[in-house]
């Protein structure tokens, strides 16, 4: 679905690293600030594994408390530019696309594809926005991962890297996508992934709904919500709110998508490659992407010669803590990026 945010860029035939061809490319998109007229000014903001492009312009952009005029990432000094990943749900090109030689969604039959070819797609909009050398790539979570393959496949289209929340290989956050389609299968109108007909009767956006109230638990919302909302019946609302409006808007072959793209993720071997100054990211109490991570990865960069700096953020909210608590390294953020950005 395209969010009333969001605009799409459509362009023609995008030739995949499998080498199927998509016969056509759309991206969703937001952007923040202006251009400078050297293009040079440009922060490429990579969003989650489930999230979408609204990241900030109103109090539902899923960073608004750190982009935005005189924030850690300022737009009066920056061009933000989030673009919704291939394979997502929200507008970009993926698996609920009209499939133009059958009329009908991809669901299943979409082309298999990887995390290079997100990259693809987010360059040809990139360019076609008119951006030279970006001053920065920022991305959290599944986004971290697409920060790092940017600094190894493009070292020297950015002049910084900020991932955050993440890992250099997807084998850090593996996920059986067989026991993903299996669970899915359970539901009645699940038709092999062919459920958008009957999606509302299918059982889908019911499973969806669990997946997401699964998954927000286990990043930290609840330990969140239980600091900040007093009324335990209050506490599940809100959950149940978040999670039934994500079902409604996301795509359960693009779920599975994109899982099997991060699976296959991995630059382990490729550090070497990074040329940037480079802010890593994590939290204390991640159990998705935990600081036992750093040392290992933060050696990695050290033994490649590459400029590293290791953060690690205070919060007892998980994978969500770069987001909640957003005050324990905004002032971090801010000094990388008045470092090396500008």
């Amino acid at each position: 679905m395209l969010l009333p945010t969001s605009r799409v860029f459509a362009s023609g035939p995008l030739t995949l690293a499998s080498g199927d061809t998509l016969p056509e490319l759309a991206v969703a998109y937001e952007t923040y600030g202006s251009l400078s007229a050297s293009g040079d000014n440009a922060i490429l903001l990579c969003h989650g594994y489930t999230s979408n492009p609204h990241a900030a312009g109103d109090r539902t952009g899923w960073w608004q408390t750190l982009i935005g005029p005189g924030k850690a990432i300022d737009t009066d000094q920056y061009f933000v530019v989030c673009a919704n990943m291939l394979g997502s749900a929200y507008a970009s090109t993926g698996p609920g696309s009209i499939n133009p030689a059958t009329g009908v969604p991809y669901g299943p039959d979409f082309p298999t594809f990887s995390t290079d070819d997100i990259l693809a797609a987010q360059e040809r909009l990139i360019d076609h926005l008119g951006v030279g050398q970006l001053a920065a790539v920022i991305g959290f979570s599944y986004g971290g991962f697409m920060t790092f393959l940017w600094g190894v496949s493009r070292p020297d289209r950015m002049r910084a890297l900020v991932p955050v929340a993440t890992g250099i290989s997807g084998a850090a956050r593996r996920i059986d996508t067989g026991a993903l389609r299996a669970r899915f299968a359970g539901c009645a109108g699940w038709s092999g992934g062919h459920y958008y007909t009957e999606s509302e009767t299918s059982g889908v956006p019911a499973l969806l709904q669990e997946i997401r109230s699964e998954t927000l638990t286990r990043y930290g919302l609840m330990e969140f919500l239980d600091d900040t909302v007093a009324e335990p019946d209050r506490r599940q609302q809100i959950l149940q709110e978040r999670a039934s409006q994500w079902a409604g808007e996301f795509d359960a072959n693009a779920l599975i998508a994109l899982r099997d793209a991060a699976n296959r993720f991995d630059v382990s071997e490729r550090l070497g490659a990074i040329k940037a100054p480079l802010l890593y990211v994590l939290s204390r109490s991640d159990a998705l992407f935990p600081p036992s991570l750093a040392p290992p990865i933060m050696a990695g960069l050290e033994d490649a010669g590459v400029d590293a700096s290791y953060f690690e953020i205070d919060s007892d909210y998980g994978h969500m803590a770069p987001t909640l608590s957003w005050r324990e390294w905004a002032t971090r953020l801010l000094t990388f990026l008045d470092a090396h950005a500008r």
